[in-house]
């Protein structure tokens, strides 16, 4: 018959720990290890780029192999090896803090100020953008990144320690870096944005039933979010960013899309929710829900992580741990 293993509690200290650290302790202006990954990864790409799928994928492979070994090798550290890789990929408070920081510029009538703010959250053009155009456009970005710079890694932290952890953010960081349909892009990164989009389909998914869950501690309506999220997700472009957007619509009570300026390109998003255009007002509430969010999903990551496993024998239980397998809109 088998054994249950000792739970994994040193992954789950260490999760909570990294979400309290990063809660705590600002990244470094300079120096982060995703920025450094993104620089290393920068150089191999001019080293090895070529216009085809087979070379992205085996730069693919090398980037996330790289990480994920790192994360092997980072397992011995215990739950302080956890909390360090947690601190480094979570982006929870850095996104509240961009957040808030648009609403401070746009409530002391500073578009200018605000405009450039919001750069730090998305990729459009924001020189025309109006006070509530700049706010749809931090809010949407509060509402994706809730989901990749939060949930989605303690999702993959929580299944797969730290490994899974510096594995999903490289999956992500390369996805910005070379996921674009562009000319130069279109087949090099095809590899890294596929890959992203299966890294996130299950974490998406999680993030809306979570928005619904904390919806009440922003004043908003979570049977209205799970709602617009069953509804109107789809209907965005990509096959995962629409969850966690359409249950923050939904949640607040806001209608989210439409067009937005990419430098010569111009997209026209969908429309989802029913609700009314977003106001400077509700960017507040959009960090609070996040805020909300990360809350559930460090506990439920933790209790993820605690989870006993099978297999062994008497003797060996609990000898040997188990083994398992920028953001930027």
């Amino acid at each position: 018959m088998p054994r249950v293993r000792r739970p994994r509690r040193s992954v789950a200290l260490g999760l909570l720990a990294g979400v309290a650290l990063d809660a705590v302790v600002p990244d470094p202006r300079r120096g982060h290890p995703v920025a450094l990954f993104g620089s290393a990864a920068g150089a191999l790409e001019r080293r090895v780029y070529a216009d085809s799928r087979p070379a992205g994928a085996g730069y693919t492979a090398a980037c996330v192999g790289a990480a994920v070994a790192l994360g092997y090798a980072l397992r011995r550290c215990g739950a302080a090896g956890v909390a360090a890789a947690t601190w480094a990929v979570l982006g929870a408070r850095s996104l509240r803090a961009e957040g808030s920081a648009v609403a401070g510029h746009l409530s002391a009538g500073d578009l200018p100020a605000a405009r450039e703010q919001v750069t730090h959250l998305v990729g459009r053009d924001p020189s025309a953008l109006s006070p509530a155009e700049v706010a749809r456009a931090a809010l949407e970005s509060v509402a994706e990144n809730t989901c990749d710079a939060v949930v989605a890694p303690l999702f993959w932290g929580a299944v797969a320690g730290v490994p899974g952890l510096l594995g999903y953010r490289a999956v992500n960081t390369l996805d910005a870096m070379v996921g674009y349909r562009s000319p130069r892009y279109a087949r090099f990164g095809w590899a890294s944005a596929r890959l992203d989009d299966a890294a996130n389909w299950l974490p998406a998914r999680v993030s809306a039933a979570l928005v619904a869950l904390a919806a009440p501690a922003a004043g908003g309506d979570g049977v209205r979010a799970a709602v617009t999220a069953r509804r109107d997700a789809r209907r965005h472009p990509s096959p995962n960013a629409g969850w966690s957007e359409a249950a923050f619509a939904g949640a607040l009570g806001l209608r989210l899309g439409g067009r937005n300026t990419y430098g010569e390109r111009v997209e026209d998003r969908p429309v989802l929710g029913d609700g009314r255009p977003p106001a400077v007002a509700d960017l507040p509430r959009a960090v609070r829900l996040s805020a909300a969010v990360t809350a559930l999903a460090a506990g439920g990551a933790a209790l993820v992580a605690a989870r006993p496993t099978f297999g062994g024998s008497a003797a060996s239980a609990g000898a040997h741990p188990p083994k398992v397998a920028w953001w930027r809109r």
